[in-house]
């Protein structure tokens, strides 16, 4: 292997996660903080680069570190804990949500403005092109790398600077005053709408994708692959980083930026404001290939996952059952599909947070002690908090559960499982590190 060949391999496939990651809600979380970060932006903005691109950085490194998927991870919270995550995790992102989403937003943003056509047809048809298309780039996951990094994503990238280089030049509006979310604690704001765009738990789906790639493209195991996968990590996360700046700061000098309430209708307006009609077809193509790079990695992702928990199924098999799930749910509408899915995302997002940062931290500890207890306390604390808040949010018993579960710091902006969770990490810790010198005690006595 060519000292230059590893180099390009990981950029390749940098731009390839950067595309699955880069879906239709990236694009438009941006260039509304922008609008209503007002003069707050900057400490806004570092916040949500700090939920939206840091933390899904760092569930890639905790993949690479763990093993090859998102169950090698799940498992060290217990064998049942990692089927049973794993699966959920896999089906709210893919097939029961995010997969879905992907056809409806595209026909719903990019395609139903340009022609008008807001029919059931109409709905069937783009989304039996959509899949179609989607199932045919992710049918072999091999050249998946080749499909999305560097056929996909190099165009989706320069449209979105044809966007972007043109509104900086056409619009010299100012920032306004924050709202009210923004004013007192922007960083903190930031943070939670970084947090809301569930990119964590895409990137622990996504990580079999990467690792499977690099190994394809003859990277060893062990250190060097995880390098390489920490890299393309990396390197994802710096394109994403970029374009959120650049999209939320076209939200703050867009004329009159008040009068929006949603970043897809501001984005199209200062492509048409821009670019006149052309600029429309800009921003559809923009969304088209956002959404169609984004459902080519769940499909694959999720397939290659079902694929390894039950091999008796091809990979192509579960790549057209969840392609067809996907076409049924978007074209008949997602609402009833979205509203049994968001909270089971929300519920699974703080342990699958906990399952990161247990991870990076155990490294650095292996020296003086061996996580175990460390893992399941944590882990399973963070579960039944997060239940807890699932349930109050849904209305269920919350006069038993809010006493239980409000006075727990950040509780408002839905991080109050943080410090329970924390703390039961450091008991678990405690109660490793007794173990640990019990053994060595034993063991030279």
């Amino acid at each position: 292997m060519s000292k230059k060949k590893p180099l390009l391999t990981i950029a390749v496939t940098a731009l390839m996660l950067f595309s699955m990651f880069f879906g239709a809600g990236n694009l438009i979380f941006p260039p509304m903080l922008g609008v209503e970060a007002g003069t707050s932006f900057t400490p806004a903005i570092i916040g949500f680069l700090s939920t939206g691109v840091l933390l899904p950085i760092l569930a890639i490194v905790a993949i690479a570190i763990s093993g090859n998927d998102m169950r090698d991870l799940a498992s060290r919270g217990g064998v049942f804990f990692g089927v049973v995550f794993s699966v959920v995790a896999y089906l709210s992102i893919g097939a029961f949500y995010a997969l879905p989403r992907t056809g409806a937003v595209s026909f719903e943003t990019a395609f139903q403005p340009l022609t008008g056509w807001d029919t059931l047809t109409a709905s069937a048809a783009f989304n039996f092109c959509f899949f179609g298309v989607a199932l045919l780039l992710a049918w072999n996951p091999t050249a998946i790398v080749d499909n999305l990094g560097k056929v996909l994503t190099p165009v989706l990238l320069a449209l979105l600077l044809v966007l972007v280089v043109i509104a900086l030049r056409t619009f010299d509006g100012v920032a306004g005053a924050p709202a009210e979310k923004y004013a007192d604690a922007p960083l903190a704001a930031g943070l939670l709408e970084g947090y809301l765009t569930m990119d964590s738990i895409a990137s622990l789906a996504f990580g079999i994708i990467v690792i499977s790639t690099l190994k394809h493209s003859s990277f060893p195991t062990g250190s060097a692959l995880v390098r390489g996968t920490i890299l393309a990590g990396v390197g994802a996360g710096a394109i994403l980083g970029v374009i959120y700046v650049a999209l939320g700061y076209i939200g703050q000098i867009i004329p009159d930026p008040s009068r929006y309430d949603n970043g897809a209708g501001l984005l199209a307006d200062a492509a048409h404001l821009a670019m006149g009609f052309p600029g429309q077809l800009v921003f559809g193509l923009i969304v088209l290939l956002a959404c169609l790079s984004t459902a080519v990695g769940l499909i694959a992702a999720t397939s290659e996952f079902f694929t390894s928990l039950l091999p008796r199924v091809s990979y192509k098999m579960w790549a057209v059952i969840f392609a067809v799930m996907s076409f049924a749910m978007a074209t008949m509408g997602l609402d009833t599909v979205l509203a049994i899915a968001a909270p089971i995302i929300g519920f699974i997002y703080p342990p699958a947070i906990t399952l990161i940062f247990v991870t990076l931290i155990e490294p650095l500890a292996r020296r003086w002690v061996t996580f175990h207890w460390a893992f399941r306390l944590a882990i399973w604390v963070s579960v039944v908090w997060s239940a807890l808040i699932t349930f109050d949010g849904l209305g269920w018993g919350s006069s038993i559960i809010d006493p239980l579960i409000s006075w727990a710091p950040l509780h408002d902006v839905t991080l109050g499982w943080v410090l329970p969770t924390l703390a039961a990490f450091l008991v678990g810790v405690g109660i490793d590190a007794v173990a640990r010198r019990r053994l060595h005690a034993a063991s030279t006595a």
